[in-house]
Parts: C-alpha cells; structure tokens; sequence
C-alpha cells in the first residue's frame, strides 16, 4: 500500500495461535499510520508459508505454537527460507530465558512481552523494520548478564579499532536509544547514524545491534542496572 504523501506502509505478518490476541494485534496494527497487516497465521508452518509467498516486512512471532513452534519458524524464515528481508519481533507472554536466547538463536531482532503497551509495541514494529534490535527492559537486562557472564564471542577486544564519534555512537546503542534519539543526542543526521553503526558491525565484528549493546557493556562503555 502507498500514499501521495509517504513512504510504503511498513507491511506486518502477525503469527499467533490465539485468534482473540491476532483480531485485537491487526486492530492495533492496522489502524496505526504507515502500518499495514497483509495475514495472519495461526502455527509455525502457517507463519513460514505466509512470509514466502507475502514477503512481509516485519514478522510478530508468538513463541508457543502449534504445527511448529515460534523459534523453528523464525529459524526457518531468517535461514533463506523466505525473503530476507523479512524481520522477526518475537511477542511473548514467556520471559524464560530458554525462549529468549533460543528466538536470538533463531535470527530474531527482538523480544517483547505481551504486556507491552500499545504504543511500545507499534514503536517497536517501526524499529524493527529500520533494522535496530528492540528488547523489553527486564529482558534485555537479563541478556546482558547471560552474554557478559558466558560470553559468546570477544567483542570488546576490538574497541580500540573505534574512532571517537564510533564509541559515543557505540554507547548509545548500549544505552537502548534509536538511530532517531541518537541523531538527536549527537546532533548528527539519521543517515550518518546508520553509516556508524554499519561501520561498527563491520569492525567488532558483532551480527546485529543485539550483539553491539552486549558490546558497549563489556567493554564497560554502559553500566550495568542495578535492580
């Protein structure tokens, strides 16, 4: 779908067994600007055929499904099965830590909880499809501590490659702010904030934003919260 005034509307896929949760998800979703549903999938196999044959842009994933589970469909969408680029936010009412690294694993972008709010949860379909990784605060709390305790790869000994506006990029990134907020913070255009973060994808060789955000608290650029 296109406007005279806008970009396309960004183009979600919602995959939940509950039809309740899915009617009241495409209600929301739909009636938001620059936001369209094109289908909804009840199972795993259901979620995986649609993204191939819709190729939507954002992907809301529920974890517990049946015909093939929320992480087995990610893994498969995220793997080449289906466009690439197709991105998964997992929306879950589980904060199990099995179910969250397991999504990460798989090649989800982010994790939220069912109990976000509405306007988190349309914030974070918009973010997930400008490719930033989007996590609710307990989790990505949980996250940091599960990588810096067993980590699962040395990022932080690349540092030292960083320039000075990289490391302040890099910082904010830890602290959860959005290439937007940090444009603003650093009075810096959006698209010079992209080209910062490709840069330090590229130089501490991390996968996704996850990975930068474990990176700026392992090298100590960003405390961890103390709860």
């Amino acid at each position: 779908m296109t406007t005279d005034s806008g970009p396309p509307a960004i183009r979600v896929l919602i995959a939940d067994d509950q039809p309740l949760l899915r009617h009241s998800l495409a209600t929301l979703i739909g009636g938001a600007p620059g936001l369209t549903v094109v289908a909804e999938a009840a199972t795993g196999r259901d979620a995986v055929r649609l993204a191939r044959e819709l190729a939507p842009d954002v992907i809301l994933m529920d974890i517990r499904m049946p015909g093939g589970d929320g992480i087995e469909a990610t893994r498969d969408i995220t793997a080449g099965a289906a466009p690439s680029v197709c991105r998964v936010l997992v929306l879950s009412m589980f904060e199990l830590d099995e179910y969250v690294y397991g999504a990460l694993r798989a090649g989800a972008s982010g994790f939220l909880l069912k109990d976000a709010h509405p306007a988190q949860l349309l914030d974070a379909v918009r973010r997930t499809h400008a490719g930033e990784s989007l996590f609710a605060p307990a989790i990505l709390s949980r996250l940091v501590e599960h990588y810096v305790d067993h980590p699962a790869f040395s990022a932080a000994g690349h540092l030292h490659q960083l320039t000075a506006r990289e490391t302040e990029v890099l910082t904010l990134v830890g602290r959860g702010l959005s290439n937007t907020e940090i444009a603003d913070t650093l009075l810096i255009s959006v698209k010079t904030v992209k080209t910062h973060i490709g840069s330090l994808l590229a130089k501490v060789a991390a996968r996704d934003r996850a990975q930068l955000v474990i990176t700026a608290y392992e090298g100590g650029l960003v405390a961890p919260r103390v709860t």
